[in-house]
């Protein structure tokens, strides 16, 4: 029987497409953040790098709220838009994408982390353009030893804070590690279910100019993609859920 979580570390990188990709990769973080808000969801920022034009790099952030792995896991997999960017002044349509991982986060009983197993690194927290965010010294950069995993958070102006942030997000990658030996020791079964993590797979595709979302598992589209990129989503959701 497969364990309910009610945290999750939802990861979103930035693709194909430059710029333009990490414009969407910030669409999808506010499309995920609105959605927890209309589902009285608590988000929290763990680590983000944006870019010189509010896009972003990447966002690592955590979701908690009743049974949020369930309802979301689906969403991992690699999501393609297809638009004119603003700053395209021959009206061409441009493709980009960016990939998005949902991890459930574990309780302290799951993953232990001992202190011994973890170099910390501190460093200034930096912005778009190179300038800092703040002048202190109060981005992390954890390394766990006995895999080699590393981690980063500088969302945050304190210290203490962001350690806890990177110990977060080392936690729920450890997790997935021992899911993924578990499943390779299971012949790879969950594997064709829909909602492995899969990073490399192309699960979605925004289409602006048609108005129109189409999920490639389920062969499925949706219009109105202005509400769905304000959160609207529960629709989709529930399709993937069905099949």
């Amino acid at each position: 029987m497969e364990q309910k979580f009610n945290a999750i570390i939802m990861e979103i990188r930035a693709g194909v497409g430059g710029e333009e990709a990490a414009l969407f990769a910030n669409d999808l973080f506010r499309m995920y953040s609105r959605y927890a808000q209309d589902h009285g969801f608590k988000t929290q920022t763990l680590d983000y790098q944006q870019t010189d034009i509010r896009g972003l790099k990447q966002v690592i952030f955590e979701i908690s709220g009743e049974n949020v792995y369930e309802q979301l896991k689906n969403e991992a997999g690699v999501h393609r838009v297809q638009r004119i960017p603003k700053t395209e002044k021959s009206g061409r349509v441009h493709t980009s994408t960016a990939t998005v991982a949902v991890l459930p986060k574990p309780d302290k009983t799951q993953i232990d982390i001992k202190p011994q197993e973890i170099k910390f690194e501190v460093c200034k927290a930096s912005g778009p353009g190179g300038q800092y965010v703040n002048k202190r010294m109060t981005a992390v950069r954890m390394v766990h030893l006995p895999t080699g995993l590393v981690v980063t958070s500088q969302s945050e102006r304190s210290l203490q804070q962001n350690k806890e942030n990177a110990l977060a997000i080392l936690s729920a990658r450890l997790l997935e590690q021992k899911q993924k030996e578990v499943e390779k020791e299971l012949g790879g079964a969950r594997r064709a279910q829909i909602g492995t993590a899969s990073r490399e797979e192309k699960i979605r595709t925004y289409n602006f100019p048609q108005d129109r979302v189409t999920d490639h598992r389920i062969n499925k589209s949706w219009h109105d993609l202005e509400s769905i990129m304000n959160g609207k989503i529960d629709k989709i959701l529930s399709a993937l859920a069905k099949n």
